[in-house]
């Protein structure tokens, strides 16, 4: 996580929030003091603790150990478009448990920010405005079954589940709607889609 990217998504979301010492570190390396600070507090060091507290920065302890510290930053945050920087390109175990939580919390819209890659839940009806050739990979987090427009490959019909059955690199034809009639599923777009990808879920939301 560097200066750059923080900056890039700040002017698409200006509130800066921190998963525990983790997401704290890694936003006071890139220069930048979060509102607060959301988590069970286990990674946060003395130190940047004292750090926090003489700059205001408020700290949200949640005790419990049955979430994560992103879903417990999930829980607790209500935003038109949450855009979540850090999770990915690290830990495989880690990067999977926020692939979960973005099934687990469909009420709460978030994008996770990759290198490479954007990645969110598809809400029950999506409205995605990318350009012919752009790569559209779906993923279930369970048995899943919807249809699409605007696909190489169309969806309609399809039951996905994995194990049995994913989307792997899909392709737009021009803009896509899709439209999950049951289950869990994530899209995967390249990175350089992120404003579609944030206008299309904030419409779906009403946002």
């Amino acid at each position: 996580m560097d200066n750059a990217a923080v900056c890039a998504l700040l002017e698409m979301a200006p509130n800066l929030f921190a998963a525990d010492g983790g997401g704290a570190a890694s936003a006071r390396a890139a220069g930048h003091w979060p509102q607060a600070v959301i988590g069970d507090m286990d990674s946060l060091d003395a130190p940047l603790r004292r750090d926090l507290e003489a700059a205001g920065v408020a700290l949200m302890p949640v005790a419990e150990q049955d979430s994560t510290d992103f879903e417990k930053c999930l829980q607790r945050l209500r935003a038109p478009l949450i855009l979540c920087l850090g999770f990915t390109g690290g830990r495989l175990d880690h990067e999977l448990a926020a692939l979960h939580a973005l099934a687990a919390f469909p009420a709460q819209p978030a994008i996770l920010v990759g290198a490479r890659d954007v990645i969110f839940r598809v809400p029950p009806a999506l409205e995605l405005d990318l350009a012919a050739g752009t790569r559209v990979s779906l993923f279930p987090m369970g048995p899943a079954r919807g249809a699409s427009s605007g696909l190489k490959w169309p969806i309609d019909g399809i039951d996905f589940a994995p194990g049995v059955r994913i989307g792997t690199s899909n392709c737009a034809l021009g803009p896509v709607s899709l439209r999950i009639a049951r289950g869990e599923m994530l899209v995967i777009l390249p990175r350089r889609c992120l404003p579609e990808a944030a206008r299309g879920l904030r419409a779906a939301h009403g946002g």
